[in-house]
């Protein structure tokens, strides 16, 4: 009966499943720098992205194996995607891109595994991506076109009485880019979680009856978030491909 309660309490709150925990206390200066578990799994997708990739092409047959299929089929999806986004100027900053989506998208079902951890979820780990995203795009338009990257904020064709109110409007949107980019990724893996686990605890306090009628919403559930998982690593990825092509190629 313990063992059942504490089991009950935990399910009761869905947000335990996002809590920090410190797997290896580290202090440096005063400044918190532990070893986390979020840490630990941010590590892990990129240890799992390196053998996707290492195992699925060391052998690099003419007629590829399922693994090598996957690993063409994942390189060819985000080349195209920044082919068709931002064109032949982007081909130079396909590493970058790459590795963003795959490191989000094994971030993403990594944590679709039970008893772990999405990184994802966290506000901060997206929040520090998108960061990453804007500063670098940023620098990339001022080196590509100097002071001239500024018109990025002066529409084409639009009345002069009108146009410090669009520049305004124009510089606002622009530096919330990054804030509205963390938010959409953090928002939906957070959400899907939480209602996953509100759904367990259906089934742990309705029993063995009754429970089945929760559990089937649990696996339709599951099978949804496998497929939001994809769709945000990719939403945040074109996102990058599209403010990347406003850097390079000035477009409105």
């Amino acid at each position: 009966m313990p063992a059942r309660r504490e089991s009950e309490a935990l399910a009761a709150n869905p947000l335990e499943q996002f809590e920090i925990k410190r797997l290896v206390p580290i202090e440096i200066g005063g400044l918190d720098a532990s070893f986390t578990n979020s840490s630990a799994f941010m590590v892990l997708a990129i240890l799992a992205v390196t053998v996707f990739m290492v195992v699925g092409m060391r052998k690099g047959e003419l007629v590829p194996s399922r693994w090598q299929s996957m690993v063409e089929m994942s390189y060819e999806f985000v080349a195209n995607m920044l082919r068709e986004n931002v064109g032949p100027a982007g081909r130079p900053y396909f590493p970058f891109i790459f590795s963003l989506f795959m490191f989000i998208l094994f971030c993403n079902m990594l944590g679709m595994l039970p008893y772990s951890f999405t990184v994802t979820s966290h506000i901060i780990v997206t929040l520090a991506l998108a960061l990453v995203v804007f500063i670098g795009v940023t620098l990339i338009g001022f080196v590509r076109h100097g002071f001239h990257f500024l018109s990025l904020f002066v529409p084409k064709g639009v009345p002069a009485p009108l146009l410090p109110l669009l520049v305004v409007i124009e510089v606002l949107s622009y530096f919330i880019r990054p804030i509205s980019l963390s938010i959409r990724l953090f928002a939906n893996m957070m959400a899907g979680h939480t209602m996953l686990k509100v759904f367990a605890g259906f089934v742990i306090s309705m029993g063995i009856f009754f429970g089945w009628l929760p559990l089937s919403f649990i696996v339709a559930l599951t099978g949804l978030e496998i497929v939001i998982a994809f769709l945000q690593a990719y939403v945040f990825t074109i996102l990058t491909c599209l403010y990347l092509n406003d850097a390079l190629n000035l477009h409105h």
